[in-house]
């Protein structure tokens, strides 16, 4: 079913991130749900949260 596809050699893959524990999870949610009832949750601010560049309590 998935014969044509084809991931080419040379594609550069993204480390995969570890899994945040479940005390982090519940802190990354309420900083995510403080930025939007504040109006502060944007595209690139979600991005970063789910890459890992920013964590809870940073002043970014």
């Amino acid at each position: 079913m998935l014969d044509n596809l084809s991931i080419p050699e040379d594609i550069e893959k993204e480390p995969e991130l570890p899994l945040p524990s479940l005390e982090d999870q519940k802190r990354i949610v309420e900083e995510l749900k403080r930025l939007e009832e504040a109006g502060e949750l944007t595209p690139e601010v979600l991005e970063a949260f789910m890459t890992g560049a920013r964590k809870p309590g940073d002043n970014a």
